[in-house]
């Protein structure tokens, strides 16, 4: 149980460091004048490392899974901005 802990801990770690180095980019990913594939492009080679850094030798359970699966549709989220149809309700 505790080898548990420290492993949700570890995640909840990796995740703040993600999300400090996206704030620090963040000012260029929300711009217009950057192209969807530039954003990726910066997700990719900045972020997604420092998120990723060290996992390979980690037992992850489900929920360590689901927690970076979120972080990450969080963030694509945020390069994509979908916007909902007003006539369907339907994300686009």
């Amino acid at each position: 149980m505790l080898m548990m802990h420290g492993a949700n801990m570890k995640i909840k770690s990796i995740l703040k460091s993600g999300n400090a180095c996206y704030h620090s980019v963040q000012n260029i990913l929300p711009s217009t004048w950057s192209s969807k594939n530039m954003k990726i492009s910066i997700y990719k080679t900045i972020i997604l490392p420092i998120v990723m850094y060290g996992c390979e030798p980690w037992s992850l359970t489900l929920g360590d899974e689901r927690n970076l699966r979120l972080y990450e549709n969080r963030v694509l989220r945020k390069i994509y901005v979908p916007k909902r149809d007003e006539v369907t309700g339907e994300w686009r």
